[in-house]
């Protein structure tokens, strides 16, 4: 017992001493400037035509961290210091789109400025990382020990301490780590997507800035559509967004956001092929979904996995059709996934006669249908040859360009091209003409939910900054629907052609086009 009373003495003693006071304050400097840096050590800064968002962070491994959502991220050992810098993009401004539209010049400004942006950020981030780190330890140490004194040296203590691991951060700095990156997320899991990783993310960069561009096209393209006299859309037109084949470019996104307030379009209709290879990691690509907020109706593609199919599923403003019919927006709707998933080899996947006996069996789920199924929608065209002379309209994609075929059976195929400009892999493919992101604005009459008109829109690719839009015009909308009486024939592209005088780009005020004259140029199908 005189041992543990000897031994508690000696234990108050220290705790009453300098060293345990010392050692309580450092304590208190760490964790509340640790606090103030989780809470305070972020900032937003503008960088062109981007808002991106840097944040400092304690870290044993050294590093900085470039987040690409969904892409992944990037991993650089540029510095030996106990703390970590991070950047991602939170999301593009539309007003520098516009402004770079307006004004061809900013577009150079921008280049020139963004060095000074990027370090105006880095300062700013800082000066706010240093105040939020002492301001933490101060308070922190003032609520432990409510002594002023005691909390002013364990600001002070912060202070150094950080401005130590900022000391080490520049002292160690090592440029060429940016050649020697760690890929992790979609970059690691599947490198044949992007090819070079280095040159496909350096590119993105670029790229979104370009993209901005393109987006205040639309804008433009929009209004000069407004003067188009042969079609007048009435106060309950229900208009239907088309895409297809984004192929988990992000950018594909942007495009469709644009097109979906320029033209108020009430729903949009994906015909597949959202991811590239269906796994787990892409499917945070599908969150996306949600910001649009108007009914999504989809299909499975054959790049798209049950997996993908259950992760758009889950967006609340999804609507999944798998082999049934629904009605969405007021409009009956038939869909069917592609039985395909071509990414895994190993899989014993149906042949393209085999694809089309598969629909083939599927009519029955449209025949004597109540109310009648107005438009079926596939993945493959050829999936859908079926349903010709059943269905009044079959949209499809899994095409590079958009075409469109009118059968005698008085059935329409509209086949999509990719509205993400043919995936992540255009960033990296080194084509001396890059794929275009194409979309259609599909005009339906309220009451006989048949096919008005509509509006093909078509952005430039990577590296070109150009917009276009060709509108089409159904001479007989009401139409007798007839079934075939022989095999039915499968849907081809049309022979490539000339564009006729009903394309426009941004400009100049485009002229519709009826149902019979000349298709836009056309494209084989993917």
């Amino acid at each position: 017992m005189e041992a543990v009373r000897v031994a508690a003495s000696w234990f108050s003693r220290i705790r009453r001493g300098r060293t345990w006071r010392f050692g309580a304050v450092v304590v208190a400097a760490l964790l509340g400037g640790w606090l103030g840096l989780a809470l305070g050590g972020q900032i937003v800064a503008p960088i062109g035509p981007a808002d991106v968002e840097f944040s400092v962070s304690p870290d044993w491994d050294g590093r900085t961290v470039v987040d690409v959502s969904p892409l992944g991220r990037l991993e650089f050992d540029t510095h030996s210091a106990p703390v970590s810098f991070r950047a991602s993009i939170s999301e593009i401004r539309l007003s520098a789109a516009q402004e770079m539209f307006q004004n061809p010049e900013a577009i150079n400004r921008m280049a020139q400025s963004i060095g000074d942006e990027l370090r105006q950020g880095v300062i700013r981030l800082f000066a706010q990382a240093v105040v939020a780190s002492v301001a933490g330890a101060g308070v922190t140490a003032l609520l432990l020990f409510r002594d002023w004194r005691r909390a002013g040296m364990s600001a002070l203590t912060a202070l150094l301490v950080l401005a130590g691991a900022g000391g080490a951060s520049a002292a160690t700095f090592n440029p060429a780590a940016i050649a020697e990156p760690r890929y992790t997320g979609l970059l690691a899991g599947a490198p044949q997507v992007v090819g070079s990783a280095e040159n496909a993310v350096s590119r993105f960069s670029r790229y979104r800035q370009q993209l901005a561009s393109l987006v205040g096209n639309v804008s433009q393209i929009y209004e000069a559509t407004s003067a188009l006299p042969e079609y007048e859309t009435e106060a309950d037109t229900i208009r239907v967004l088309h895409v297809s084949d984004l192929h988990l470019n992000p950018a594909g996104w942007n495009v469709i956001r644009s097109l979906r307030e320029q033209f108020k379009v009430d729903l949009v209709v994906d015909s597949g092929d959202i991811t590239d290879r269906g796994s787990a990691a892409e499917d945070v690509f599908a969150d996306d979904i949600e910001s649009l907020e108007v009914p999504y109706v989809w299909v499975r593609g054959n790049h798209d996995s049950m997996g993908t199919q259950r992760a758009v599923a889950e967006q609340d403003n999804a609507v999944v059709l798998d082999d049934e019919a629904q009605e969405v927006g007021g409009i009956v709707f038939y869909g069917a996934g592609d039985p395909r998933f071509t990414p895994d080899r190993t899989l014993d996947n149906p042949s393209r006669k085999e694809l089309a006996g598969i629909g083939a069996e599927q009519v029955s789920s449209v025949e004597g249908s109540e109310p009648p199924v107005d438009v079926a929608v596939f993945h493959d065209p050829l999936q859908g040859q079926a349903f010709s002379g059943r269905v009044p309209l079959v949209l499809a994609g899994n095409a590079q360009s958009r075409w469109t075929e009118l059968k005698d059976t008085g059935t329409r195929y509209i086949v999509q091209g990719s509205t993400g400009g043919a995936g992540l892999r255009a960033l990296d493919s080194g084509s001396e003409e890059p794929t275009p992101y194409q979309a259609s604005v599909l005009y339906f009459d309220a009451e006989s939910r048949r096919l008005q008109a509509w509006d093909d829109v078509t952005l430039g690719g990577l590296g070109l900054s150009s917009a276009q839009i060709e509108r089409h015009i159904s001479e007989d909308p009401g139409r007798e629907i007839t079934p075939p009486t022989s095999t039915p024939q499968p849907p081809t592209p049309p022979t490539p052609s000339t564009p006729a005088s009903g394309e426009a780009t941004a400009g100049p005020t485009p002229t519709a086009r009826p149902e019979g004259a000349a298709e836009s140029p056309a494209g084989s199908p993917g």
